[in-house]
């Protein structure tokens, strides 16, 4: 995938299809000497055994019935690992997952972060009855955070539908704002 925010995608929509009632999704960034970005999805969703968890970074293998590969968490496995960085799977049945991928973005190969406001955006309204929280947070001398919650979003919206046009076109604008103040210009872009 050609940027970050896609793999984020990909991993939350397999949490829904697992059956997930709410998706938290990290952004941590350091900087430093030796910065890093580490992307957290943990969800509710049904789990997986030992044996799948083993198996689903291997591109050859997926439980969908639709197709017979299942590319999404072995790309973003190789984005984190061609970084120099890590990727890890926790799962358990009937409690859910966490996949975690830990990248240094000034790597050579390193992928961009690309439009995680879109993505998230995406991810509501597509899913609108479900709980999706982003947590972005930049570390450091000047470490800053902001949350983007859709329980709180419908607490003010009181009825508002979260997958109307304006609804959706507010929460990525204010995602994309949010992200440019905390992580900064360069790396958000």
């Amino acid at each position: 995938m050609q940027e970050l925010s896609l793999n984020i995608l990909d991993i939350a929509e397999n949490s829904v299809a697992a059956g997930a009632t709410r998706v938290v999704i990290g952004i941590v960034y350091t900087p430093g000497p030796a910065p890093l970005l580490t992307i957290t999805i943990t969800d509710d969703g049904h789990g997986m055994d030992e044996d799948t968890v083993r198996r689903v970074a291997d591109p050859f293998y997926t439980t969908r019935t639709t197709r017979k590969v299942g590319m999404g968490t072995a790309l973003f496995k190789q984005a984190a690992e061609l970084t120099g960085g890590s990727f890890s799977v926790q799962s358990r049945l009937g409690i859910g997952t966490v996949v975690t991928a830990a990248l240094h973005p000034d790597h050579l190969d390193a992928v961009p972060l690309g439009d995680v406001a879109a993505t998230y955006a995406a991810l509501v309204q597509t899913s609108p009855e479900m709980e999706f929280v982003l947590r972005v947070c930049r570390k450091g001398e000047d470490p800053q955070e902001f949350v983007a919650d859709t329980a709180q979003f419908r607490e003010i919206l009181q009825g508002v539908p979260l997958n109307s046009a304006p609804v959706v076109q507010f929460i990525s604008d204010y995602v994309r704002e949010n992200l440019a103040q905390t992580l900064g210009e360069d790396l958000f872009l």
